[in-house]
């Protein structure tokens, strides 16, 4: 009774780094399990690398690495032995087996772990144990599935950086994140869906300007100052985006720079405390609540190990 995914259609074009975008059951997991074949499509075809994932099964998984949201991690396995695992059901040969193994634990910084328990690692040691399962088979498509949630912002940064390496190398890369800024900052282009649905396919810089409304300004005030709240309430044309732990930040209707300064010294006169009043860039998340707010769905309420 539950239609996961709805008429949802995309390409993506080689050596790309794709974001996939979207709340809570908004039918990434789906979409990416049907990339994978693991996964059957009620209706629709896929095609990866010219071979659909139902008719070609086995011709698409030789050229995919697929990273879950979450793995198996078995008591008394090694870190060497779990790789050496997956490059035979690859079907390598000892020698090359090896030498692939090697390659994969040199590129994600596991010959340090390799004779560490795997069920004995940090989540972050174990996303790049995971991400070296997934290049086993030197992919030419990567799917990964919220490859950095739960890491640290260490262990996240070094994530982000192999990913853009595997990126650097020509792979193609289709990355689904809660952690949106991070997703700018990496992929090509950004892909939305909501409720099953295409909400946007394009580029990061066309996110943030998505349905875009007003001039965005970050407002900070002097201690014990004034509420920014009660004053965006009473004055006409601004409205309250986000409050802030010393201001907030303020979405304003008119575009012109002359009117950004009528409105500073309007919060002058009317007693608050600016100490500090900028334009800023809409950032992606901001984009995502109001691509959600104009769909009709609620808001997501990320955990805290997904708070940006």
């Amino acid at each position: 009774n539950v239609l996961a995914v709805d008429d949802l259609s995309f390409d993506i074009e080689p050596g790309q780094v794709v974001g996939f975008v979207g709340a809570n059951g908004a039918g990434k997991t789906t979409t990416m399990r049907i990339m994978a074949t693991l996964e059957m499509p009620s209706a629709g075809t896929v095609q990866i690398c010219g071979y659909d994932v139902v008719n070609y099964p086995s011709e698409v998984r030789r050229r995919i690495g697929w990273m879950p949201d979450a793995y198996g991690a078995y008591e008394y396995m090694t870190v060497y032995e779990y790789l050496d695992f997956f490059g035979r059901a690859f079907g390598y040969a000892s020698a090359e087996r090896r030498r692939r193994i090697e390659e994969v634990m040199e590129f994600a910084d596991l010959a340090p772990l390799a004779e560490r328990q795997m069920n004995k690692l940090s989540k972050g040691m174990g996303q790049r144990l995971c991400l070296g399962r997934t290049l086993i088979n030197d992919p030419d498509v990567l799917i990964l599935d919220e490859p950095a949630a739960g890491l640290d912002p260490k262990a996240r940064i070094d994530l982000i950086r192999l990913i853009q390496l595997l990126a650097e190398d020509g792979k193609t890369v289709f990355i689904s994140s809660h952690i949106l800024s991070e997703l700018g900052e990496m992929c090509d282009t950004m892909l939305f869906i909501d409720r099953g649905r295409m909400v946007h396919h394009g580029s990061a810089e066309s996110l943030t300007h998505h349905g875009e409304e007003g001039v965005i300004v970050s407002v900070q005030l002097a201690a014990g100052s004034g509420s920014v709240r009660d004053w965006a309430l009473v004055n006409p044309g601004v409205s309250l985006l986000e409050e802030t732990r010393d201001g907030a930040r303020l979405v304003f209707d008119p575009a012109d720079p002359g009117d950004l300064s009528a409105h500073l010294r309007k919060m002058i006169q009317d007693g608050l405390a600016v100490t500090d009043f900028h334009r800023e860039r809409r950032r992606l998340e901001d984009a995502f609540v109001s691509m959600l707010s104009a769909s009709g769905a609620p808001p997501p309420l990320p955990s805290p190990q997904e708070t940006p």
